[in-house]
């Protein structure tokens, strides 16, 4: 089978893994900073920092796709020139066109970090954790003209772990597309693999978040709530405590929720340790957040966190 390749980062080193594991050739590889990134900043990337899906390319001789968009012309000459039976797409922001991705023989497949229909949208890794969901999936669907819609070929469940973060989370996700690919191409060449339509029923969509959702508001939300926004958002986007006009970010692998004696209304600091740079601050719930290894946002000001917790009052309130 002869496929080409749509992808960035790990994902596209599990894709092509897969595909090298299925005996498939690869065709070509559209990277995902050839259609994003300046030609010149990439040209400079790519002498200075030898990526390692740059690595593979360039050890198994993989033919590369110099084309700006998946809907250009030359993108779609190069799947004429090469006669591809399958486009894989992986972690990839551009709507591609029906005129491009029912070219191949077969068609194009997408692959979507959920258990599709639910969490449809950029980022579900977030999405998952934030709203305290106990499994994530990934999803093999074909490509239709919407986003995230097309009928399902094959699906797996994944875990998400008490104290996972986006990170760990993807990382996950990116292992267990190796595997469903590798599933994928086992079955496609032995048999017929009947497309599921999508149950709209129970679809759900997550856009990217709100900048203000970085701020937490330990007065109005409990403490497992805060504890899944910060980790959710790693690596993504550092949370913030606010005290007066001074931010905090948080070590999302620094952070506990606590049940505590001490008598505090929400958004109050009950205890702080300026060695560990920590705070404990109360929530909505009663329960409280112990975060270490805080650090104040700002070059200059960053060396001057511990001092700056050692002179907080216990009892202040946080914006």
């Amino acid at each position: 089978m002869k496929v080409i390749i749509l992808s960035k980062g790990k994902m596209l080193i599990n894709i092509i893994k897969a595909a090298m594991d299925s005996n498939c050739e690869i065709a070509g590889i559209l990277r995902y900073e050839r259609a994003f990134v300046n030609p010149l900043q990439l040209f400079f990337n790519d002498f200075l920092k030898n990526t390692p899906e740059l690595t593979i390319i360039k050890k198994y001789k993989i033919p590369e796709i110099k084309a700006k968009s998946a809907n250009s012309q030359e993108f779609r000459n190069f799947i004429l020139k090469s006669n591809a039976d399958l486009i894989i797409v992986g972690t990839w922001s551009e709507k591609i066109c029906k005129q491009t991705f029912s070219m191949p023989k077969i068609g194009t497949i997408n692959i979507h970090p959920s258990l599709l229909p639910r969490y449809r949208g950029p980022n579900p890794y977030m999405q998952v954790i934030k709203r305290g969901e106990k499994k994530s999936g990934v999803t093999i669907h074909l490509m239709d003209e919407n986003l995230d819609t097309g009928p399902i070929l094959l699906q797996k469940e994944i875990d998400i772990l008490p104290n996972d973060t986006g990170k760990e989370l993807r990382e996950r996700t990116y292992f267990a597309t190796r595997i469903l690919l590798k599933e994928f191409f086992a079955k496609i060449q032995k048999e017929v693999i009947i497309p599921i339509k999508q149950n709209e029923s129970r679809a759900s969509y997550f856009g990217n978040i709100a900048e203000v959702e970085k701020m937490l508001d330990f007065r109005n939300k409990t403490a497992e709530e805060l504890y899944a926004t910060i980790r959710a958002l790693h690596p993504w986007l550092p949370c913030y405590i606010t005290i007066g006009n001074k931010f905090l970010s948080i070590n999302p692998y620094k952070c506990s929720i606590i049940n505590t004696q001490e008598k505090g209304c929400a958004g109050e600091i009950i205890a702080k340790d300026e060695n560990k740079k920590s705070l404990t601050i109360t929530c909505k719930c009663g329960r409280a957040l112990e975060m270490e290894d805080l650090k104040l946002w700002g070059f200059f000001i960053r060396p001057f966190t511990k001092q700056f917790i050692k002179n907080i009052k216990i009892g202040t309130i946080t914006n």
